[in-house]
């Protein structure tokens, strides 16, 4: 079987119900990552006693990476290919 004809395979209601949950699970991961980026990017605003102690450029470095990894975890559940490496 071509990999053409596997991508147009219909999915049994077990795989549906599979993928409908990694996609609801990288949506709300995605929104947790991206929220936690934007507090340490801005944590200076907050007034933690956190920020005082470390440097700021680390936590905007971390809070970019964050940023990142959650948009990929929006993109990874909005392409919905997790049954496709069989």
């Amino acid at each position: 079987m071509a990999l053409e004809e596997f991508e147009k395979e219909e999915l049994n209601e077990r795989e549906k119900g599979y993928v409908r949950m990694r996609s609801i699970m990288d949506y709300g991961m995605g929104v947790l990552w991206i929220g936690m980026g934007v507090f340490i990017i801005f944590i200076k605003k907050f007034s933690l006693d956190l920020a005082e102690r470390y440097d700021s450029t680390l936590f905007k470095v971390f809070g970019a990476v964050c940023l990142i990894y959650g948009a990929f975890r929006i993109y990874r559940g909005f392409k919905k290919k997790y049954l496709r490496d069989r």
